[in-house]
């Protein structure tokens, strides 16, 4: 069973004195995001975001690469699933968010994603479609400017 929650996984890496941002294209859907996902059977946030990661690009990575972000948005669930799934009653669902650095692994895309393409935040904002994609990314994109 599906449970009620999305997660959102934003891949990155350093190139120079640049972050960049990987974005997915979706192919039925025909817009950019990030990588997303629900859970399923009972599994945390993390696990679920390690699962959807590994299904979407075949990366694999351990809990401890995994960051959390602070991002969580409500997202309508005919966004999620194009339905009611969990009831009637239930009109939004939590997303939570996680950033990966990849600095030296290979993208293999799944069936879900037509491109994916390395944008900086000037560049990937400007073709993501939903707020909650933009706002996890500018949080990461924060975040990694006062790492630097």
């Amino acid at each position: 069973m599906r449970a009620p929650y999305q997660t959102l996984i934003i891949l990155y890496k350093q190139e120079k004195n640049n972050f960049l941002y990987g974005i997915f294209y979706r192919q039925k859907e025909k817009f950019w995001q990030f990588i997303s996902g629900g859970g399923e059977d009972g599994e945390q946030p993390e696990d679920t975001a390690i699962r959807e990661l590994n299904e979407e690009t075949q990366i694999k990575i351990e809990k401890d690469k995994l960051e959390k972000l602070d991002s969580i948005s409500s997202i309508p669930v005919i966004n999620v699933t194009g339905e009611y799934t969990w009831g009637k009653n239930v009109f939004v669902i939590p997303e939570y968010t996680f950033a990966v650095n990849i600095e030296n692994k290979t993208i293999k895309l799944s069936n879900e994603h037509k491109l994916m393409n390395w944008m900086t935040y000037e560049e990937a904002v400007t073709k993501l479609k939903y707020d909650s994609n933009k706002t996890a990314l500018w949080e990461l994109n924060e975040k990694l400017k006062r790492r630097k």
